[in-house]
């Protein structure tokens, strides 16, 4: 047997015991001023209805204030500003915090208008660099260059223009700036990539091509005498 015990608080001198047996049977044994519970359930129950509406009012009332702010919405009209604009322009020569870019050779590729040879001194060459370059390399670059940038991606045999291969006399010749440079601003059909690639996973990458090219046209001379033993051995 459960004995489930209500106190009313509104009126004090209400006191319900519910027996229930069995988990179905429900037997009555209230009083209130010499009442029986079923004159004093629509009280109870008028209670219960007045402090629902109470609570959606306040809910609902609630919610309007929030939902409805004194704002505007984005390219609303105005007649607090000449030119009716809600959106205002950036302020001229105004620069965001942590936008400030004063190194022209790490942020653009260039100094005075021409492309740097060597990568700029924040950029250590380490394989960790080349590790990250070539991943990269292979998520953004790979579908049109393919992995070894002869420019046979899987985007170009379906179709797609065909881009040159970073081992012409051409591109081999070009100073490592002039990569970083095609990946911020694009070139022809090839969308830039500054909003998807940050600064310096876009060094990492131009590093990777270096080594990219050099891998296609390394001669004996450039690698050590153990490489070069490992070498003539597997040739056997």
């Amino acid at each position: 047997m459960v004995v489930v015990r209500y106190v009313g608080h509104l009126f004090p001198n209400f006191i319900a015991n519910f027996v229930v047996l069995n988990g179905s049977h429900l037997k009555d044994r209230s009083r209130l001023a010499g009442r029986t519970w079923a004159a004093v359930a629509p009280l109870r129950l008028g209670c219960y209805v007045t402090g629902v509406v109470l609570a959606l009012l306040t809910i609902s009332g609630c919610h309007s204030d929030m939902y409805d702010q004194p704002r505007y919405e984005p390219a609303e009209k105005t007649e607090f500003f000449d030119d009716q604009r809600t959106m205002r322009p950036v302020v001229a020569n105004t620069i965001a915090r942590g936008q400030l870019r004063e190194d022209d050779a790490y942020f653009t590729g260039k100094v005075s208008d021409a492309f740097v040879s060597e990568l700029p001194a924040q950029v250590k060459l380490s394989e960790t660099l080349l590790a990250r370059g070539q991943e990269r390399f292979n998520i953004y670059c790979s579908n049109c260059h393919d992995r070894v940038g002869t420019g046979n991606g899987m985007i170009v045999q379906r179709g797609f223009p065909r881009p040159p291969t970073y081992h012409s006399d051409r591109l081999r010749g070009m100073p490592v700036g002039y990569f970083f440079e095609v990946m911020t601003h694009g070139y022809g059909t090839m969308y830039p990539f500054n909003n998807q690639v940050s600064v310096a996973d876009r060094w990492a990458i131009a590093a990777y091509i270096r080594a990219l090219q050099l891998s296609q046209h390394a001669t004996l001379d450039e690698i050590s005498s153990s490489e070069r033993t490992e070498l003539e051995g597997a040739k056997q």
